[in-house]
């Protein structure tokens, strides 16, 4: 496995790129070490995430706008009160 600073790969891009076909090429930033693959990832090798039915947390939610018509009253209780 070769290990490189982020300066010396920004510099030689293809030179990397080319010997990470072969082994393992790290990448130091910092004290982290990121690794180039030859393996492409792609979207659709990731199982779709399954969409949850509403359930009792969902049905007793609020939206939007009755959260912000009661923190409004909230607020106003706070910051303008009678003196």
């Amino acid at each position: 496995m070769t290990v490189i600073s982020s300066k010396e790969f920004a510099t030689n891009q293809t030179k990397y790129y080319n010997l990470a076909q072969n082994e393992q090429v790290g990448i130091k930033r910092g004290k982290f070490v990121f690794y180039l693959t030859r393996e492409p990832i792609f979207v659709d090798t990731y199982p779709e995430q399954p969409i949850l039915e509403p359930d009792d947390s969902l049905r007793n939610a609020i939206t939007f706008e009755e959260l912000l018509e009661r923190t409004n009253k909230d607020i106003h209780k706070m910051f303008f009160f009678k003196i």
